[in-house]
């Protein structure tokens, strides 16, 4: 038997394992269905930056940091700051992760990130104008993907978050008075469900999204309302499951902000 034939077989094997796990309510990594790995915060792990933080879900690794300067507002918000979300999958965190510009992967994560601090409404961007149609606050969100073990979304969105929540405006570099902290309105939380088989787990790990057949990722913000939804995955959901995805994703937010997202 060639190399490349045991490896399909051992790959039919360990998915088949994962997804009668799954169908019984169980995981590979001893968890229940809506139970994420252990999370780790670290605010301020990069002291040059006005912003910044380090966190793991399991072995996913991110760190995102938050560089905020002067510059022009875009054309057709000239009363508002602007936002600016950028993501590098490092080489060394995934094999499947290559060197150079930022290819499908990395976009789409920058995406979906952004878009959930800005559809939440997380900054107030009028605040970030100092004068107007000339010169705003350019808030630049940089994430770094360290390490790769599955579920980059909810990963890189919490690190994003934390980082903006204890990033401070630098003023007195220009100038300007004392910094201040990012004028935060709202803070969302993203939740990360994967479906195998016809089992619909919460933040998936590499194995899991490699054989998921879809996955539905949604923003909640402090009181429970949805501000962004992303699905992923050629297979789908029904209407029952996205309800309960919802109502999940609103109680696991709460939780994960309280326990992680205080202002420090």
């Amino acid at each position: 038997m060639s190399s490349k034939t045991t490896e399909n077989v051992i790959s039919e094997i360990k998915r088949s394992w994962i997804e009668k796990l799954a169908i019984s309510g169980k995981r590979v990594d001893n968890r229940g269905p809506e139970d994420f790995r252990p999370i780790k915060v670290v605010k301020g792990f990069v002291e040059k930056a006005e912003g910044s933080a380090l966190v793991s879900m399991g072995r996913t690794t991110v760190l995102v940091g938050v560089k905020v300067e002067i510059g022009a507002p875009f054309p057709d918000t000239p009363d508002k700051g602007v936002i600016i979300t950028n993501a590098e999958l490092i080489p060394l965190a995934a094999p499947t992760f290559e060197p150079g510009p930022p290819g499908e992967e990395g976009i789409e994560l920058a995406r979906v990130v952004d878009r959930g601090i800005r559809e939440s409404e997380m900054i107030d961007l009028g605040e970030l104008v100092i004068e107007e149609g000339e010169k705003v606050w350019i808030v630049y969100i940089d994430i770094d993907v360290l390490n790769y073990e599955g579920n980059l979304f909810d990963a890189s969105s919490l690190a994003a978050v934390a980082a903006l929540m204890n990033a401070k405006i630098p003023y007195s570099k220009h100038d300007m008075g004392e910094d201040r902290p990012l004028p935060i309105k709202h803070v969302p939380v993203s939740v990360t469900w994967a479906k195998i088989g016809s089992a619909i787990m919460v933040d998936p790990s590499y194995d899991e999204e490699s054989i998921m057949s879809a996955r539905l990722t949604v923003v909640t913000d402090e009181e429970g309302n949805v501000r962004a939804m992303q699905k992923g995955g050629e297979g789908s959901f029904t209407l029952d499951e996205v309800k309960k995805i919802i109502k999940k994703s609103a109680e696991l937010g709460s939780r994960i902000r309280k326990q992680y997202l205080e202002v420090g």
